[in-house]
């Protein structure tokens, strides 16, 4: 069985999958993403508009079992499950993990890989879910996979490592039916991609949506994440004060608070706060759209674009929804790039135990 054979018979479901970050990546290595739910419309809206053929639902898991589920959406068998429950439901009192209905979710993800069974589960999460209570909650997700079938090795991976233009660390749970452990993929990328290689191409001005590119591509990336895409959306710029302006004209390349004049710093009470993007290294993480973080040269917050190509969207990705609400679905997504290299080890994986 040849490795494309493997690719295009492997189908998955994505949980939690908001805009669809974790699928594209599955979609970008040849799966077959047969079903996404989340509870946020927003985030199906724009998962069903770039994710053709696929199938989102609005549907809240703490509310709805995998069986209504399949019920609902006539899905009874599938190959891969992936998804980023919320997970902020395990806490510790001494060395007891304290139950808490927040882990609903949590407990939905492990429902539904124990109803369809299928060959491989990715779970993908904060990182220091890893260490949490000296390791016990890693221990008690390991135990509750480990306890229907699964054998599952734990990872965090650096997303700048695997060519994201991004220092975005995630841990994940992999788990096989089969009995085999998942060898994580090794970083493969010695030269770290910047943001000025992500981003210089865009212009400090808004761009109507599906307006030609109004310059030519200056970084290999770039050329990426142009390809299929002829035209640019999700770039309007954030107008600031005159009074932020100013401040932020204070900040070199790279630089935050600490850079200011020492009656300006305590303008904004966080320790993130007056920070710029540096033009010669990957971002800082790309979060859900609070206005701390600046381009590198320009007096503004990144735009939905522009955080997009950070997370290694590309371009032919469009976000749907108020500007605000495309902030969070690129904030909280799984940079595609680097799911597509996992879900290409995991593909090689399944391919070798046939």
């Amino acid at each position: 069985m040849t490795m494309s054979n493997v690719m295009k018979e492997k189908t998955v479901i994505d949980l939690f999958s908001g805009c669809g970050g974790l699928s594209q990546g599955f979609l970008d290595a040849g799966c077959n993403v047969i079903l996404g739910i989340d509870s946020w419309s927003d985030a199906i809206k724009t998962f069903n508009f770039n994710h053709k053929g696929d199938k989102g639902i609005v549907a809240d898991l703490r509310n709805e079992t995998a069986k209504s589920i399949c019920e609902k959406s006539g899905v009874k068998v599938v190959d891969i499950i992936i998804g980023g429950p919320p997970c902020q439901g395990f806490s510790i009192a001494g060395k007891r993990i304290v139950e808490d209905e927040r882990n609903e979710l949590y407990k939905a993800f492990v429902d539904f890989v124990d109803f369809y069974k299928p060959s491989v589960f990715l779970m993908e999460n904060v990182p220091n879910i890893l260490s949490m209570g000296k390791g016990a909650v890693k221990e008690k997700i390991i135990y509750d996979f480990e306890r229907i079938g699964y054998t599952v090795n734990t990872d965090r991976l650096m997303a700048s490592q695997y060519g994201v233009p991004q220092n975005r660390k995630r841990a994940f749970f992999v788990g096989f039916k089969n009995g085999h452990l998942f060898d994580f993929p090794s970083p493969d990328t010695e030269c770290l991609l910047t943001s000025q290689e992500a981003i210089s191409d865009l212009t400090n001005e808004s761009i109507k949506d599906g307006s030609l590119y109004p310059e030519l591509e200056k970084s290999e990336y770039q050329k990426v994440m142009r390809h299929n895409s002829n035209r640019v959306f999700n770039h309007e710029i954030t107008k600031h004060k005159d009074k932020t302006i100013e401040i932020i004209d204070l900040v070199p390349d790279g630089g935050n608070y600490k850079d200011l004049p020492t009656e300006l710093r305590d303008t904004r009470k966080v320790n993130i706060a007056w920070t710029r993007l540096n033009s010669q290294k990957p971002s800082f993480t790309i979060d859900t759209g609070h206005r701390h973080h600046f381009h590198y040269k320009f007096n503004r917050v990144p735009t939905v674009r522009e955080s997009a190509r950070i997370q290694s969207f590309t371009d032919e990705f469009v976000f749907l929804g108020s500007k605000t609400s495309q902030y969070k679905q690129v904030g909280n997504a799984v940079p595609p790039v680097l799911s597509k290299k996992i879900a290409m080890a995991i593909l090689k994986q399944l391919g070798n135990n046939v």
